[in-house]
């Protein structure tokens, strides 16, 4: 769709409206920390009040598994749609994901038990104000020495440093990415290639010792979303897959155990056509002032050119404000998006302008951004179907 100066434009959404994470009490972020507390890990606090303390957690992560997504598929994954009432400690209820809800932003927070303003990955892409580029935070492209990028220790670290038993089995592709090292390490990882091997090991792991911290993941999932959508057979035929895992892993806890199975992020499909898919990279209202578009299609930063970033924010608003929440950096922050607080370190990161997608649609790039563009299920900004993540829970 492309825009002209002389068109009129509704009045934009206000950013009040935004359903902002539940940073501190019931997002991503909490769940390590309210765990390893219960475990007499110092400087823990446990955030989420609905979980009891268990001798041995483990956390299953299933990528791109919403809440929505999973209540709206109840026939393909009877295991964990049964667990859907003792999700966050009984209560039914979900958790949030945190913004954006993006896999690179949620894996930080969910290892780190910080959110994206501290810890300092803020987005699929984000410019680096050292060097002016954006780099791809789960890709890790172009090189960037991460533990400056993200200086904190993992929950896992600091479990492991308290005696307690602390391993990751996940895809042995993952072991040395940068991301892993500064989202997920501490402990032990184990490398397995299917998720029947992955749920077994995992069960082992927490047999181990008498206090035990698991991590598991599942990402293929994700992967048929983003290929062919969350209404489309191969993701229904992926969900009923990881419905057979959870319950494989579940029917092995050791006693004193408690499992949640939780994701990092939910998805929505976007039709192909024009007024759901805005090409950035054809409008030139929106290029205009711009020196580097970062995030993914639904949660946008806008780095502007020096001097131009009014410019840039008033014309994002007027063009996208009644379907984005578009806010200035300082707003974003003021509202609470990332976090309670932004490290200095991580301020120049956020763009300039910061868009959040509210309705069902998509701010693509065709020329710079091919692949992304062609993606039919997407994620990463604050409305329900993206944010809300289970956490479903089995004791044993």
């Amino acid at each position: 769709m492309v825009h002209t100066a002389w068109e009129p434009h509704p009045e934009p959404l206000a950013l009040a409206s935004a359903p902002v994470p539940e940073y501190g009490s019931g997002s991503l972020a909490d769940v390590l920390p309210t765990l390893a507390a219960g475990m007499g890990v110092p400087g823990m606090t446990a955030a989420i009040p609905e979980l009891t303390p268990a001798d041995r957690n483990c956390v299953f992560l299933i990528d791109g598994l919403g809440w929505e997504q999973l209540r709206a598929h109840r026939d393909e994954a009877p295991f964990l749609t049964s667990l859907m009432a003792a999700s966050r400690g009984g209560t039914g209820r979900p958790v949030t994901a945190g913004y954006p809800a993006t896999t690179a932003v949620s894996l930080a927070s969910v290892g780190t038990g910080l959110p994206p303003g501290r810890h300092g990955l803020p987005g699929y892409t984000a410019r680096n104000p050292a060097t002016g580029e954006l780099m791809n935070q789960l890709r890790w492209q172009p090189w960037t020495p991460p533990r400056p990028w993200q200086p904190y220790p993992t929950v896992f670290q600091q479990a492991h440093e308290a005696g307690v038993h602390a391993a990751q089995v996940s895809s042995p592709t993952f072991q040395n990415t940068p991301l892993t090292k500064v989202a997920l390490s501490g402990g032990t990882f184990h490398g397995r290639l299917t998720g029947e091997e992955r749920m077994d090991l995992a069960a082992e792991q927490l047999a181990a010792a008498d206090r035990s911290l698991v991590y598991t993941y599942y990402a293929e999932l994700d992967g048929s979303g983003h290929r062919y959508g969350v209404a489309s057979d191969t993701w229904r035929g992926q969900l009923m897959y990881v419905d057979r895992l959870a319950q494989r892993l579940a029917e092995q806890l050791p006693p004193r155990s408690a499992l949640y199975i939780t994701a990092d992020h939910g998805m929505v499909d976007i039709p192909f056509d024009e007024d759901h898919r805005i090409d950035f990279d054809e409008d030139w209202e929106l290029r205009a002032g711009v020196a580097l578009l970062g995030g993914e299609g639904r949660a946008r930063h806008v780095y502007a050119v020096s001097g131009a970033e009014n410019d840039v924010l008033t014309c994002w608003r007027e063009v996208l404000g009644d379907r984005f929440w578009v806010a200035s950096r300082d707003e974003a922050i003021a509202a609470g998006w990332f976090g309670p607080h932004i490290d200095d370190r991580v301020y120049a990161r956020l763009g300039d302008v910061v868009a959040a997608a509210h309705d069902d649609v998509l701010l693509i790039a065709s020329e710079r951004e091919p692949n992304e563009s062609a993606m039919v299920g997407n994620h990463g900004s604050m409305t329900p179907a993206e944010q809300l993540v289970p956490l479903l829970e089995v004791r044993s």
